[in-house]
């Protein structure tokens, strides 16, 4: 299958693997290819993908999860997860497969061609998990991995590195269409966020297990704490602290529902130096304990 258990320390994963053609680090599939090739358990279960996974629905009505969020999939429906990020596969509401016609695109991060600095689709860790497309939209959407998966399946006797340098370069194609669409929450794409809200965003990926004060963000980036918390309220309505507490609790979630890694283990990935005050935090940012959460996501 495209997805293997890859181990449990620290993080069970998910890594990609191309069952039919290893050497090639795409795949393109439908979700009844996914229903047929894995346990029915697998849909009810939380998986941490270390590749990209595209979903766009045809057909039929389920729900997903990603990064605990609730993800309605009807006709229409892009879905983006992204590598490190949670999900579950989208079912029914009684836990069965969902009865769905879309097309998946399975692609690990090195394999797109390298996009204009300013179209952040793939390396975006906050890009838009969810998109409800218009009719033209789907159409496009829809025309564009038909054509892909129709070179992803053509014959095997073709020149590989041709084909694969033509799937390289319609699959960049599907990606400039997602970065020039409406953003879902505040209608009109808007211009790129400003410099310190994007410095900010790349450091708190890189620090938030190191680093939970925003004056320690922005001294590190050079910045004044008001100038930090002005980029960040621009761009999301929340202070940097705010995004700093939203950014450890979604991986202390994560961690909880995806691995048996002990309470204490988690506290100490996450920079706490006790596990009571990882728990006092867990309990502050979410109003459950660490334990009542993961028996939740069980």
């Amino acid at each position: 299958m495209a997805m293997v258990e890859t181990g449990q320390a620290p993080v069970l994963e998910r890594g990609y693997r191309n069952p039919t053609r290893p050497d090639l680090r795409l795949e393109v599939l439908t979700f009844a290819d996914l229903v047929h090739r894995l346990p029915g358990e697998e849909f009810r279960r939380v998986h941490r993908l270390d590749f990209h996974h595209l979903a766009l629905v045809h057909r039929g009505e389920g729900t997903g999860m990603v990064d605990f969020v609730a993800r309605p999939c009807r006709p229409g429906t892009l879905l983006h997860i992204r590598p490190g990020q949670v999900q579950r596969l989208p079912t029914t509401p009684d836990g069965a497969p969902a009865d769905l016609d879309a097309t998946i695109v399975l692609f690990t991060p090195d394999f797109p061609p390298r996009l204009p600095a300013t179209v952040r689709v793939t390396d975006d860790p906050f890009g838009p998990a969810c998109r409800q497309l218009g009719p033209d939209d789907h159409d496009r959407f829809r025309r564009a991995m038909t054509d892909l998966a129709a070179e992803y399946a053509g014959p095997a006797d073709q020149d590989s590195e041709i084909t694969k340098e033509l799937l390289r370069h319609l699959l960049a194609g599907i990606l400039l269409r997602i970065a020039r669409l409406r953003s879902p929450d505040s209608g009109p794409r808007t211009l790129a966020p400003q410099e310190p809200y994007r410095l900010f965003q790349h450091e708190l990926e890189r620090s938030f297990a190191d680093l939970r004060q925003a004056h320690d963000y922005a001294a590190r980036l050079g910045y004044s704490l008001k100038t930090l918390n002005r980029a960040c309220q621009r761009a999301t309505g929340h202070t940097a602290k705010q995004l700093i507490d939203a950014r450890v609790t979604l991986e202390a979630k994560r961690l909880l529902a995806h691995t048996d890694l002990p309470v204490a283990a988690i506290s100490h990935r996450l920079g706490f130096t006790e596990p009571t005050n990882f728990s006092k935090y867990f309990t502050r940012t979410t109003g459950r304990t660490p334990g009542t959460f993961r028996d939740a996501q069980r």
